[in-house]
């Protein structure tokens, strides 16, 4: 018998072009008017003991063919657990084909580009660290396909600190690592915790794009707009979402963000900072290198050897939640990449990059931002 295709679920996103028994040929289908695809997620039924052949085809044309060349797909057959199927990358067949192998022990098993975080999982994420002590729930908004956007608020200090990621819908490694923040800043016991909620005052936004992320998009919101280019203008039309977001930024003011992200090429941990912003200074800039030099200090998870180059001075996109932030408000302001792939310089081959590590590594940049305020001379 053929096995059976699906991916009508929260973020599920496949196309199905042939199956032939245990074999099917597929294409990743792109966000809503918009040109990126990338993401896939989607279920494989009736295949329990057989050696699957799965091949994606098309992925030249994909928003980041990069990607492709070392990348192991994601596979779960109980939702929980995230491991690494071996896939393989063929750039001549079939206008760039992904042929995924692996053999399920049940009836039932799951491919994804990263390991799903589900909107269901967001909503208990935020109402467990909403009903947590000191913890305020700002409603800041709805998004256009009509859900709720919200912020966390928590702590006593002076310092305005703002974590918020997934723009990028399909990046769902961001989510995974403002579970491990929010688990790490809600625990009363927690050292960590208890500092950065005594000097500082924290917004986390766990999911800047929710109807991104339930459509199975990549990139963009409802209407097909990337929010990560919306800093500078954002309008109730297009990116209500940063637009409400930015309202909250002003009233509140900006000394540091993190803005959490995903790559799909570079095997590694890597900040990018806002070099090249019309009011950069020697002195800001500074702030942000030092927060780098810790955390990389703190974990061998991270390193600062591979990234992106630095923007020219002037040349800064002010469209960019992190240049625009630094700008605004003369915060230190930084993205954080994770990868898609494993770690090239650390890798684990059985699960590679995984949720598990997501989490982990929030705490350990939590715990360099610690440091990073209490060896401040400022």
């Amino acid at each position: 018998m053929d096995i059976r295709i699906d991916a009508a679920f929260d973020s599920g996103n496949i196309e199905v072009l042939s199956v032939a028994g245990q074999s099917a040929r597929l294409s990743i289908p792109k966000d809503n008017n918009s040109e990126f695809a990338q993401w896939f997620h989607f279920r494989v039924s009736g295949a329990a003991g057989e050696d699957l052949e799965l091949k994606i085809t098309g992925l030249n044309e994909s928003a980041y063919p990069g990607g492709w060349p070392h990348y192991d797909a994601c596979v779960s057959e109980d939702r929980e657990y995230w491991g690494r199927a071996p896939s393989q990358f063929d750039k001549d067949a079939d206008n760039g084909t992904l042929t995924i192998r692996y053999t399920p022990a049940s009836d039932i098993c799951y491919f994804a580009y990263f390991a799903p975080y589900s909107m269901e999982r967001h909503h208990d994420l935020v109402a467990e660290a909403a009903a947590s002590e000191g913890v305020d729930l700002v409603p800041l908004g709805r998004t256009l396909d009509g859900r709720p956007l919200d912020v966390l608020e928590m702590g006593e200090g002076a310092l305005m600190v703002w974590l918020y990621g997934r723009q990028h819908p399909g990046e769902t490694q961001a989510e995974w690592w403002m579970e491990g923040a929010l688990e790490c800043l809600t625990d009363p016991t927690d050292p960590v915790a208890r500092g950065l909620r005594r000097q500082s005052r924290l917004f986390v936004v766990p999911n800047c794009n929710p109807d991104g992320s339930a459509r199975g998009h990549l990139r963009t919101n409802a209407v097909g707009t990337n929010l990560n280019r919306e800093w500078a203008d954002p309008s109730p039309e297009k990116s209500p979402e940063v637009l409400a977001i930015r309202r909250r930024m002003d009233q509140t003011g900006v000394d540091f963000a993190i803005d959490v992200h995903g790559d799909e090429a570079i095997p590694a941990n890597f900040l990018a900072g806002f070099e090249g912003i019309p009011s950069w200074t020697d002195a800001l800039g500074d702030q942000f290198y030092r927060y780098q030099r810790i955390l990389d200090r703190r974990t061998p998870d991270f390193q600062t050897e591979l990234g992106y180059p630095k923007t020219p001075a002037g040349r800064a996109n002010l469209s960019i939640s992190t240049n625009q932030v630094a700008e605004r408000y003369g915060a230190c302001a930084m993205t954080l990449e994770m990868p898609f792939k494993d770690l090239a310089a650390f890798p684990e081959p059985e699960q590679g990059w995984s949720p598990e590590r997501c989490k982990l590594l929030a705490r350990d940049c939590l715990a360099a931002l610690l440091e990073w305020i209490e060896t401040s001379e400022g």
